[in-house]
């Protein structure tokens, strides 16, 4: 028996997609609902379903970007309100999709071209490379894939750090510091380099050999030769703020 899960963040849409599928396919089993990208992604890491039905704008993270976590771990299959023009770009990129709202005679077309696929390819297939030629047909940025986590020596010992735990990074002419509430590591990555692939959003320059999390910052202090310090929660040590960066903290 096939097996689904759908994702979109209007609940009508799910439960009128459940009812149209039941209608048309009535041995497809939807084993779970999810209203973001972030839930759907879980979904699939845990029911492991042949078929992922994802809305294409959701809250947290967008179809597409829960469609690339997925991958191959199942068939992707998007949900759009796009007019007939957008759709083309689905057809020309051979990516199932259903049209909002679910029209019982549409969605019969695509419920056979799903058959189908699931007929001649038990395996889904690398959507990468599609899903970013279809992100800029559709006006839909796609996120870069930022650093999750961070491979640091703690004395003999190698450690994956969780990017959200770390505290800052803060650079020597030798070494990086990796430092969190509870420890501080090593790593041979120079600051510039880990600017480039961390979240920008998450993880602020204030240095040329400084990045802060910026989560992590309680607040902005100004010492008497008139530098900015960061100071970090938790900790009594604070981080110089360069000139070029000072602009970073003018509304604080």
């Amino acid at each position: 028996m096939p097996t689904a899960i759908i994702a979109d963040d209007e609940r009508l849409m799910r439960d009128q997609l459940r009812s149209r599928l039941e209608q048309v396919w009535p041995d497809l089993q939807i084993l779970g609902e999810a209203k973001n990208g972030d839930e759907a992604v879980k979904l699939v890491e845990q029911y492991q379903p042949d078929l992922a039905f994802l809305d294409i704008r959701m809250p947290a993270k967008t179809g597409l970007e829960a469609a690339r976590e997925i991958g191959t771990k199942a068939h992707i299959v998007f949900i759009t309100a796009y007019d007939q023009y957008a759709v083309e770009a689905f057809d020309q990129g051979a990516i199932d999709y259903v049209l909002k709202p679910a029209d019982t005679e549409r969605l019969s077309k695509t419920v056979e071209r799903l058959k189908a696929r699931l007929t001649t390819s038990h395996e889904p297939n690398d959507m990468s490379n599609m899903l970013a030629q279809l992100a800029k047909q559709l006006g839909i940025a796609a996120k870069p894939d930022y650093l999750q986590w961070i491979q640091a020596s703690i004395g003999q010992e190698l450690r994956l750090i969780p990017v959200e735990d770390i505290l800052f990074f803060q650079s020597d002419e030798k070494y990086t510091r990796v430092q969190t509430a509870t420890y501080e590591a090593l790593i041979r990555k120079p600051v510039r380099d880990l600017a480039e692939e961390l979240d920008p959003h998450l993880f602020w320059q204030i240095h040329r050999s400084t990045l802060v999390n910026s989560k992590a910052i309680s607040g902005v202090v100004r010492d008497m030769r008139g530098r900015h310090l960061v100071q970090i929660k938790g900790l009594t040590e604070k981080l110089e703020v360069s000139r070029s960066f000072v602009h970073l903290f003018k509304q604080m």
